[in-house]
């Protein structure tokens, strides 16, 4: 039973080891910097400007909204430095997903390739929605007033649509269509619309300086009772709060920012592109933080001329810029801005679009998807079949359901990836040898070459000197024996970010229910909160205390191990701001997908392909099969 569990658990944590980072692919690599910097900043900003600033600025934070995506932004920029890391690490298609297998295993990769598959499915749906709205408000709802009498759906669990969107389906189609046919028509026609969407921002930003009046940002009870003639307090306080800059308090703002997060999402497309850039290890790292940098500015800005141009209770939810303007009088320009919301959303709708066929693509071809999702169109070397199955299940998707509803949902497993990625980084800066070459493998290759010139393999074996393999000692934990690493203080960080991810979990848990009004108060939640940071703290130390990788690269994460571990904790906090109705819809997800791993991908994954039972007594064991605790 024992070798069972055994044998079961390492399965589970198998790891793909790469032969080699120079591997000929079958795309065609065609994308330079420039393309990917507008692909990221396409493909994020988009819906988070033209549509959630309203919902969000309304509903939870106000004019604090600034604040929100200046929170937001944190989590993704510390979350961009770990992508960075890993684009100039692993120059192959697959984005986190490939990052986990390569580094903490199997049923890791499955989950981050899942959630990423589930959150690029929402995204496109959502912007589509966005889009079939803003265009709607250009012709005065005449389309929704069509529909909603004609096809109405009253649904109780605001899951689906008021009235299934015939617009957004055709929208996705479309799209689908354009990137089937080949990725440099894509990236051109992305590079255009990014460029007019720019413009139009930089116009709203000046316009909102120009024309809003402070008063908004601090606006009291008497100035809502006068605009409104509500006097109930009940409403005035669920509809206006306090008033003031945060007049829903810390907690809307951290609330709003869970939401706006969002709004950052989309960089990471660029780390799916590895195989389609021309120089993927300079142009990725570059692409990424320029996108993030760029999008910043942008949501900041523009969020701030919203609520100084009108009070953030009377925002519309749908589309808040062209009524801003309206309400300003400035009329005319209602129209430019709706139709340089529509050129974004549609570069954004691209960016949702574009990687996602390129993840189901690398799930399908180390087998852990149905393979026959990895087929490739010969003459475009796009993977068409997954192209058109995932624009297929996206356009349904914005057919039918509720963008408030899934937005969320989207946001937890963005986040998810994102903290399995900064664990990646954490956990890969601490190992010895490469991705490419473990040490087992460079022990096993010095044995053979015996160090003959002209090796690459054994030189860079040869330049890590002293024994790798050391009986494990408590010692170990704060005193290493090397200054460099070894298998044993590679398994220590190794277990000590599994043990720290934990820790930060249940606090964040903590922190949540402390936060809300049935315990607070009590002192037990303050004991509780204490232990779980000494015990995080004392993780750190040990962290901290390991040698770090002298591996060059062309980009790593400063201040290790501080920067994956604040993102990572950042990341995690921000998902248990989501409700109990998210987490189920999330658990339903989870579990369709679980049931394909385990009755399809377990099975059929390259890595279980490699040795079959019959074959396991003559082959040899590699290291990421025996020892799957170290990468």
């Amino acid at each position: 039973m024992v070798d069972m569990m055994s044998s079961f658990g390492k399965m589970l944590l198998r790891r793909r080891v790469l032969n080699s980072s120079q591997e000929e692919t079958r795309f065609f690599r065609c994308l330079s910097t420039l393309d990917l910097i507008a692909l990221g900043v396409g493909s994020t900003l988009g819906a988070g400007v033209y549509v959630l600033a309203g919902e969000v600025a309304r509903e939870k934070a106000g004019p604090a909204i600034v604040l929100c995506f200046l929170i937001a932004a944190l989590s993704s920029v510390l979350a961009g430095l770990c992508y960075a890391e890993f684009g100039a690490r692993v120059p192959k298609t697959g984005s986190a997903y490939l990052y986990s297998y390569v580094t903490v295993g199997e049923i890791w990769a499955f989950i981050t390739g899942w959630n990423l598959i589930l959150s690029y499915n929402i995204g496109t749906a959502s912007v589509a929605r966005a889009w079939s709205s803003t265009f709607d408000n250009l012709v005065e709802q005449k389309i929704s007033i069509f529909f909603k009498a004609s096809m109405s759906m009253k649904v109780p669990g605001k899951i689906l649509a008021d009235y299934p969107d015939l617009f957004a389906l055709i929208l996705v189609l479309l799209l689908t269509g354009l990137l089937a046919f080949g990725v440099s028509e894509s990236a051109l026609v992305n590079k255009i619309f990014t460029g007019v969407n720019l413009v139009v921002l930089s116009f709203v930003i000046v316009s909102g300086f120009v024309k809003g009046d402070t008063r908004n940002w601090n606006l009291t009870v008497d100035d809502f009772i006068n605009k409104t003639n509500v006097t109930d307090p009940k409403l005035i306080d669920s509809i206006f709060g306090s008033g003031g800059f945060a007049p829903f308090g810390f907690k809307g703002v951290l609330s709003g920012a869970a939401t706006c997060f969002y709004a950052f999402v989309g960089f990471d497309c660029i780390a799916t592109t590895s195989e389609e850039a021309k120089n993927p290890m300079r142009s990725i790292p570059i692409g990424i933080v320029a996108s993030l940098l760029i999008c910043f500015f942008a949501y900041f800005g523009v969020s701030a001329a919203l609520t100084l141009m009108m009070p953030y209770y009377s925002l519309d939810i749908q589309s808040p810029l062209p009524e801003a303007f309206s309400h300003v009088g400035w009329a005319p320009a209602r129209y430019i801005v709706a139709v340089g919301s529509l050129c974004a959303l549609s570069t954004s709708l691209l960016g949702s679009m574009f990687p996602m066929p390129r993840v189901i693509y690398a799930m399908a071809e180390d087998g852990l998807l149905f393979r026959f999702l990895s087929r490739m169109n010969k003459k475009t070397k796009t993977p068409l079949l997954a192209t058109v199955v995932s624009g297929c299940v996206a356009a349904l998707m914005a057919f039918l359901f509720d963008l408030a509803a899934l937005v969320d949902l989207m946001s937890i497993g963005t986040l998810l990836a994102y903290s399995l990625v900064a664990v990646c980084v954490l956990i890969l800066r601490y190992q010895p040898g490469t991705l490419n070459l473990h040490s087992s493998q460079c022990e096993k290759l010095m044995d053979l070459t015996k160090g003959e010139k002209g090796d690459d393999s054994a030189d860079e074996c040869s330049q890590e000197p002293g024994p790798r393999q050391e009986r494990f000692s408590w010692r170990l934990l704060f005193v290493p024996s090397r200054g460099t690493p070894t298998d044993a203080s590679g398994t220590i960080v190794y277990i000590t970010a599994a043990v720290i991810s934990v820790l930060f979990t249940l606090l964040c848990i903590v922190l949540a229910v402390w936060g809300s009004e049935v315990v607070e108060g009590q002192p037990i939640w303050v004991v509780v909160c204490v232990v779980l940071s000494l015990l995080s703290l004392l993780c750190i130390v040990i962290i901290w205390r390991q040698p770090e990788s002298t591996e060059a690269l062309t980009f790593k994460v400063p201040l290790l191990p501080v920067l994956p571990l604040v993102s990572i904790f950042v990341n995690i906090y921000l998902m248990m701001q989501f409700d109990l109705a998210t987490w189920c819809r999330f658990a339903v997800w989870m579990a369709i997908g679980f049931l394909i791993y385990f009755a399809y991908g377990i099975r059929n994954s390259s890595e279980a392909q490699k040795y079959k039972p019959h074959d396991r007594a003559k082959a040899p064991i590699h290291k990421s099969e025996a020892e799957p605790m170290t990468a």
